[in-house]
């Protein structure tokens, strides 16, 4: 099975360096048409430049591909609005969507800048929101189309200095959740990506050397390619880095019930080892799940 993206064509933001650029190469190279989207800051968001997105853009041409360059900012609904017109007046559709595009203000919480949280926010959350908001008709109406969040471990499981980043990467899975759900019927499947690789957003991390040799951008690109290919799957959120590839998956345990005299926090605080217990843990597709359980057992303790 050899995976290919004739007449297919992308979105890929944050396309002009790292992971961004080795997942529009990568898709450029199985046949896709892509649109690279770099708005050319600095890794803080701060300032612009068009060489970024111009020179990938340039790179995939001159290898025989098709890909023209956008400087749209991701946060602004009216330039995400432009650049998914130019695309489908270049090459009549979008297929394919990757939400890459990010900035980093690592501090402390307790010297956070609110500012700074809500930066962050806007350009991984909000800044995924409004692309895939700006392409979902179109995905609707000829019945295909792939998204691509990009999620963190920071977000799964939290990393000092990183409040405002790890909020945005979890607020991505939720929207994923949820997309898949209200997409599903018109044949677009929403993934989660959570890389690990060395680019300027891990520059800081003090890797040593053979950790920066395994960490290349294209063993994540792998997932990346797999998740938004004809057969892929939705609601994954798949892990990517040094060549490991693994899958996250959010559990509920299946807890107790207390009768109304024992519904205290006392009696919460006592019954939390069983809580707690993981047998008989599941995972839901949707959040109506977990209130149906709860209700039904509920609703069974006090028939008897």
């Amino acid at each position: 099975m050899t995976i290919r993206f004739d007449n297919r064509v992308a979105i890929v933001t944050g396309a002009g360096n790292g992971l961004g650029r080795s997942h529009a190469l990568a898709l450029a190279a199985r046949g896709a048409k892509v649109v690279i989207n770099d708005l050319g800051g600095a890794r803080d968001g701060t300032g612009a430049g068009q060489s970024a997105a111009e020179n990938v853009a340039q790179e995939i041409v001159a290898a025989g591909g098709e890909a023209i360059a956008n400087r749209a900012n991701v946060t602004r609904p009216d330039e995400v609005a432009a650049m998914v017109a130019a695309a489908v007046e270049k090459w009549g559709r979008v297929d394919i969507l990757i939400n890459n595009a990010g900035i980093l203000r690592d501090k402390s919480f307790a010297k956070m800048e609110v500012e700074d949280f809500r930066l962050v926010i806007d350009v991984h959350l909000n800044g995924a929101a409004i692309c895939s908001k700006a392409v979902w008709s179109i995905m609707r109406e000829q019945g295909y189309g792939r998204i691509v969040m990009t999620t963190s471990a920071s977000g799964l499981y939290g990393n000092f200095g990183q409040a405002n980043y790890s909020a945005a990467k979890m607020g991505l899975v939720g929207l994923m959740n949820t997309l898949h759900l209200e997409g599903a019927k018109n044949g677009i499947r929403v993934n989660a990506l959570a890389p690990t690789a060395l680019t300027r957003m891990t520059e800081d991390l003090g890797l040593p050397a053979q950790a920066t040799d395994l960490l290349q951008p294209a063993a994540v690109t792998a997932g990346l390619v797999y998740l938004v290919s004809e057969d892929a799957p939705s609601r994954t959120i798949l892990g990517a880095g040094a060549g490991c590839y693994s899958r996250t998956l959010i559990y509920e345990t299946e807890g107790v019930f207390l009768a109304p005299s024992q519904q205290t926090p006392e009696q919460v605080a006592i019954a939390f080892e069983r809580i707690s217990d993981t047998v008989g843990q599941k995972v839901y597709i949707n959040g109506s799940e977990p209130v149906t359980k709860q209700l039904a057992r509920a609703t069974a303790a006090s028939a008897h």
